[in-house]
């Protein structure tokens, strides 16, 4: 089993450290049709790079898939909260620092988080490390959809609504779906991917915690969102420990290197 191990990383607008732990916790997991979509961008499944890993949540996915992951992350605390699995090894990085062998990698895989990234910087490392032939794909979600609850769909909305402004700007890319991402790749057609959870109450308020978005407005406002809209969930929840369906269509694009 790999242990994480550390390089030295460049400052960096970092959002999600000092609530690593509920971002393990609380993220969504991506459905096995995404990692099969992925992997079947190359026919060589030795070395997969997932830069961005935050604490791992494609990394054991990946890892079914070829022999060994490296996934990096440029925030330690979120390596130091990510999941072990056989075949990944953790390692602090940027995205633009990899520390790995030229020509070496055969997939690079970002979720959720390229839009983070110094993307030049990191466009050029992926060439860099990656084979000839071989193959990026980069993936996000937005907001969740709520399809058997509209009372709280309509609570999820106004939720959003009260912290929208509190985004950084750099998720304007996720709201345009990656459409004006910088991609500077050959487009490789990838079928669409839909990931789903079925959560509690307490679970999905869980997750809204994470959004940096929420954070920031706490921090600058002194305001706590979750607080303010957890009883209006609640009414419209039913049954707090009822679980409700939600789904994410998948923003993913990939390109080949060449």
């Amino acid at each position: 089993m790999s242990h994480p191990s550390h390089l030295s990383a460049p400052s960096f607008n970092d959002h999600f450290s000092g609530h690593a732990g509920d971002y393990a916790r609380y993220r969504p997991t991506y459905p096995p049709e995404l990692f099969d979509a992925v992997a079947a961008l190359v026919t060589r499944h030795t070395l997969c790079w997932d830069a961005g890993t935050g604490s791992g949540q494609a990394a054991g996915g990946l890892a079914g898939h070829f022999a060994e992951v490296v996934a990096t992350d440029a925030s330690a605390d979120q390596i130091a909260h990510a999941a072990p699995y056989e075949g990944v090894s953790y390692r602090v990085a940027a995205g633009g620092n990899s520390g790995l062998e030229d020509a070496s990698v055969d997939l690079v895989t970002v979720g959720q988080a390229v839009h983070w990234f110094d993307q030049e910087r990191f466009f050029d490392e992926v060439r860099r490390v990656t084979v000839p032939g071989g193959a990026i794909a980069v993936w996000a979600y937005d907001l969740f959809e709520v399809p058997e609850s509209a009372a709280v769909e309509e609570v999820f909305q106004a939720f959003h609504a009260s912290v929208e402004a509190f985004w950084p700007p750099e998720r304007a890319l996720v709201a345009r779906r990656y459409a004006d991402l910088l991609f500077p790749f050959e487009e490789i057609p990838v079928p669409p991917v839909t990931m789903a959870a079925a959560w509690n109450l307490e679970r999905t308020l869980g997750y809204l915690s994470t959004w940096s978005a929420v954070k920031r407005c706490a921090k600058e406002t002194g305001r706590d969102p979750i607080a303010e809209f957890a009883p209006r969930f609640a009414a419209a929840w039913g049954d707090p420990a009822a679980p409700k369906t939600f789904s994410w269509p998948l923003i993913l694009r990939a390109g080949r290197i060449v």
